[in-house]
């Protein structure tokens, strides 16, 4: 699985709701894109980004075909026009759902249930 995680700051923060309604209408292009979340700045809360988009594709030919896809394109040249600044990590992780396992309340990785003291 390929994580693609992409922020950017705008020329005009307002704008974020607009763009993330543009990013959103790229989630299901391609087949492939198993994750696809679009996160705004939010008040009160600390952010040095206007917009985030975090997803994750099965495999690298998945992200290609994301990103060489006609609409995927047509929407990039629109928010490039937005934006001041983008940045972007793309990096191989875990199957979905194996980050997500709560060792706390999942003990069956341990080799012994724990005892009493």
């Amino acid at each position: 699985m390929i994580r693609h995680i992409v922020m950017w700051q705008l020329h005009d923060p307002a704008d974020a709701p607009k763009f993330k309604e543009l990013l959103d209408s790229c989630k299901s292009v391609v087949p492939g894109i198993l994750e696809w979340e679009v996160g705004i700045r939010s008040p009160r809360l600390e952010a040095s980004v206007d917009v985030v988009l975090v997803s994750a594709f099965a495999d690298k030919a998945a992200l290609d075909a994301y990103q060489n896809h006609p609409h995927h394109k047509a929407v990039g040249a629109q928010l490039g026009a937005m934006r001041s600044h983008r940045m972007v990590l793309d990096y191989p992780t875990l199957a979905p759902g194996l980050a997500d396992v709560d060792l706390a309340q999942d003990l069956s990785f341990a080799p012994t249930a724990p005892g009493a003291l």
